[in-house]
């Protein structure tokens, strides 16, 4: 394995412990937010419970489906509350990578974005100071392969994380931000297959 190779299986190995860092911690959290939740829907139930037989036998049924209903809600509030917090905290930590991690998925989001025409890719002034040496040679390789060319603009934009790509005066966002946005529905789906399977 060459050098490069070796950084980059580290940097992966290191990306894949947080990763499961984070989902044990997030599935502790998850499970005393379900416990707590649980425990509120019981003692709901009982109340409901208790008032109904007071009432009348009749609205036992009722009340024994109402309270199904709201232990669902309550369960699935929880679980809503627990798969945005996780998202948020892969979207900081994104954000907080080091250089070498930080442009590597910057790396993968050009190979995923770039198109085949010539165009523009705008950075916010902090990237822009971080930036590998080589990097804005390495955007215009990645833009050649895909049969584009792809210079880096001298505007710098006020965002946080990811850049922003110009082919003909139409805009791209590609921002951390909008990607999380864009996929929030997917990304949740994962999260509640790891955390509540």
């Amino acid at each position: 394995m060459t050098g490069l190779e070796k950084m980059k299986s580290q940097i992966l190995d290191e990306a894949n412990r947080s990763a499961g860092e984070i989902l044990e911690q997030a599935k502790k959290e998850a499970d005393a937010v379900m416990a707590e939740a649980r425990k509120n829907a019981e003692a709901e139930c009982q109340r409901i419970s208790e008032k109904s037989e007071a009432d009348a036998e009749s609205l036992k049924g009722r009340a024994e489906s109402s309270c199904d209903l709201q232990k669902r809600k309550a369960v699935l509030k929880a679980k809503q509350e627990v798969i945005s917090e996780i998202l948020k905290r892969a979207y900081k930590k994104m954000l907080a990578s080091d250089t070498e991690t930080y442009f590597d998925i910057i790396r993968k989001m050009l190979n995923k974005y770039v198109l085949p025409e010539e165009g523009e890719i705008c950075f916010s002034s902090d990237d822009k100071k971080r930036m590998p040496d080589g990097f804005e040679k390495e955007i215009a390789a990645i833009a050649a392969a895909k049969g584009g060319k792809l210079i880096v603009s001298k505007e710098e934009r006020n965002i946080q994380g990811g850049f922003v790509l110009i082919y003909g005066g139409i805009e791209e966002n590609c921002t951390f931000k909008a990607m999380f946005d864009s996929r929030r529905g997917e990304l949740s789906d994962k999260v509640h297959a790891l955390l509540f399977s």
